[in-house]
């Protein structure tokens, strides 16, 4: 009988991506995927290294799911990801469960690593990342079927003082025109309407391969593809996004007025610490471009609160800032000092107890914000991504081009019948702090 394959995911798209490449791989080698890992005698756990929490969190997760190789038929449980990448003799040595281990720049080695931990060899992959997948890999999408992301590039050259994502991914690269158009045709004849294009950096992409930025040629080159009919743009660095970039999104109805872009702070002294492009008058004067040539769009955002030497006043001044700027979405993250990045050796290090508060109170001043942007749908009609039935209330539920999979509010849709991955018109009658709600039109 063949061996049964659990695949775990942790952490962010870039993670699920590679999780969705094991998946086909093992699949096409006639192992058999399951979905529970209780009922599985392999499991893949991929983990995230991000920040401390997350960090923990795989380091739980591992320690539960080696519990199954005496409560279950776990013959194998094989670690792969971002904190294997960056920690992979600490894990080798004090945790003895772990049979196997891959890095970033080798999950295709996965069926060689499983024969391997299966034959208790204890395989430690972990080189150099500078592995990019292509179009030709095997993928089997663990998204709903109407939705998937897609990896236009690898890495990051950026020096955010804060980040080790280049320590975990390696430098950037991105992945040829034509290698992500093709992968985008198969999963649209596979039944996918919406794209997400993700990367560390996406505004920088193609500046590797070709002469200049490309991300704008990659958009319109995707939307054209039958079949799809949102693409969706994932981590924008500020300081790389054009006129060209802004005019494509403009102009391209199949682009979603949607762009996700960290800022991380408003601040010029903490954003010189952080490392960060430009100032804080450059991303004024960014957003304003954006919104004056993009009236509709919903920009998402970033912040981290309680970096090293952020005084209460700077604190204060960036809560002015998020009023005033009224940004669509925004994520607040609490600064956790990881080790080996330039940050974790500033001085004015602040108590955990003052980040988390800092970061609770920005999260307040943008719920105040978020009740104040839903109110201008009230009235509106949207085209809404249908997405689940919630037979409870009989109501729909998807989701609008102003809001990503996972991270961003729903629209509650009555008064009609809808097919799952079905794109309806929908008169919004109510607003929430983060959802909306109204009614399908025939």
């Amino acid at each position: 009988m063949p061996e049964k394959v659990s695949v775990v995911t942790l952490g962010c798209e870039k993670n699920l991506v590679d999780s969705e490449i094991m998946s086909g791989l093992v699949h096409q080698r006639g192992f058999k995927l399951v979905e529970k890992p209780e009922d599985a005698t392999v499991v893949i756990v991929n983990t995230c290294g991000f920040i401390d929490a997350a960090k923990e969190e795989s380091v739980n997760t591992i320690l539960n799911l080696a519990e199954l190789k005496e409560t279950a038929r776990l013959k194998a449980l094989i670690v792969s990801g971002c904190l294997t990448q960056r920690y992979k003799q600490v894990l080798m040595e004090e945790m003895p469960e772990i049979d196997g281990i891959v890095g970033t720049g080798d999950f295709h080695k996965i069926n060689e690593i499983i024969d391997e931990a299966l034959h208790g060899r204890k395989p430690v992959y972990v080189g150099n990342p500078v592995f990019t997948y292509e179009e030709s890999m095997p993928r089997r999408l663990s998204t709903p079927r109407h939705t998937a992301y897609v990896k236009i590039a690898e890495g990051c050259d950026n020096a955010c003082t804060f980040c080790s994502i280049p320590i975990m991914r390696g430098k950037f690269r991105s992945r040829s025109i034509e290698s992500i158009v093709s992968e985008v045709g198969s999963l649209a004849a596979q039944g996918v309407k919406e794209i997400s294009l993700i990367a560390q950096d996406s505004t920088n992409y193609g500046s590797d391969l070709y002469e200049g930025f490309k991300l704008p040629e990659l958009l319109n080159r995707v939307s054209e593809v039958e079949g799809i009919e949102w693409v969706r743009l994932h981590y924008a660095y500020p300081g790389f996004f054009t006129d060209e970039l802004i005019e494509t999104m403009a102009g391209n109805p199949k682009i979603c007025k949607y762009i996700d872009m960290p800022l991380q702070h408003s601040e010029d002294a903490i954003l010189k610490r952080m490392r960060r492009p430009g100032r804080q008058r450059d991303v004024r004067e960014l957003v304003a471009k954006i919104r004056a040539r993009i009236p509709d769009v919903a920009i998402r955002t970033s912040m981290i609160v309680g970096f090293p030497g952020e005084t209460e006043e700077d604190f204060l001044k960036l809560c002015d800032f998020v009023r005033e700027m009224k940004f669509d979405r925004l994520g607040v993250f609490a600064y956790s000092l990881e080790e080996d990045t330039p940050a974790s050796r500033l001085p004015d290090q602040l108590p955990d107890e003052v980040k988390q508060a800092r970061a609770s109170t920005l999260m307040e001043v943008q719920r105040q914000v978020a009740q104040e942007n839903g109110a201008k749908y009230v009235g509106k009609t949207l085209d809404v991504l249908v997405e689940r039935y919630d037979g409870r209330s009989d109501v729909y539920v998807g989701r609008s081009q102003f809001d990503a999979p996972e991270v961003d509010g729903e629209v509650y849709i009555s008064g009609c019948r809808a097919e799952i991955g079905e794109i309806r018109r929908v008169r919004i009658t109510h607003a929430y702090e983060y959802d909306l709600s109204g009614e399908g039109i025939a």
